[in-house]
């Protein structure tokens, strides 16, 4: 079951292409590589920290949705204004940590609302990273509950919380829709098209798959902007999900 909020936007347009890249010249030149075939883009730390606002104005000059990956985690007040100031840089979604409390996620839900009445910024929360097994929950951060207990229970919160959606595996997906049904977001990580190198994921899925299983968007990352052809991988996507 699809997010019945996207039954306007084609499958091409909830492809994310994350600009995982060292610079703003290595965004410019990949966005310009795969031209019309990506309409949203993740910014995500390593790129902001660097390039952020030259590659967010470069985004908005060429009619591109920004994806603004931030995964905000910090006191309420520290994290509203931080929406507050996401809000004027004309992102579409951004991240927050669950795992930062009701409370936080809530200012942050009532700071997007003042500066985004128009609910032009959605945000979605981090529930547990697509890098995490089961192993390092319960070995480095002490958590006793499987990863499909805690997404479920950490989207609960979010929800209550006011968020728009989560960031999940597409493994727990099925998971997601039977419980918070077709209107929540699911924005989904960690995939690799069919024969891709997984890299240092550890739980990932076919975009086909993900989609299949609900996804509201993908992400797609590596195998995309480390391909030998960004534009001919991003078109074998689409024959992958069409």
């Amino acid at each position: 079951m699809r997010d019945m909020n996207l039954s306007n936007e084609s499958l091409r347009d909830r492809i994310i292409v994350a600009l995982d890249l060292p610079g703003y010249d290595a965004a410019a030149a990949m966005t310009e590589k795969l031209g019309d075939l990506v309409t949203f883009y993740k910014v995500g730390l390593e790129l902001y920290t660097r390039d952020g606002e030259r590659v967010l104005e470069m985004l908005r000059q060429a009619g591109k949705r920004v994806f603004l990956d931030l995964k905000l985690h910090d006191i309420p007040n520290t994290v509203a204004r931080a929406v507050d100031s996401i809000a004027t840089k004309g992102a579409s979604l951004t991240t927050l940590h669950t795992s930062g409390g009701a409370e936080m996620m809530r200012a942050a839900r009532a700071a997007a609302d003042k500066s985004c009445p128009d609910g032009s910024l959605r945000l979605v929360g981090v529930t547990v990273l697509t890098s995490i097994n089961e192993e390092t929950l319960r070995n480095d951060l002490l958590m006793q509950h499987s990863i499909p207990k805690m997404v479920a229970h950490l989207a609960g919160v979010a929800k209550s919380a006011g968020l728009h959606g989560v960031v999940a595996s597409a493994l727990e997906l099925s998971l997601l829709r039977e419980h918070f049904g077709g209107e929540f977001i699911v924005v989904t990580p960690g995939v690799r098209p069919a024969g891709a190198d997984v890299g240092d994921q550890k739980r990932v899925v076919t975009p086909k798959e993900a989609f299949d299983r609900g996804a509201s968007y993908i992400v797609v990352g590596r195998p995309v902007t480390g391909a030998a052809d960004p534009a001919d991988a991003v078109k074998k996507i689409h024959d992958e999900v069409a």
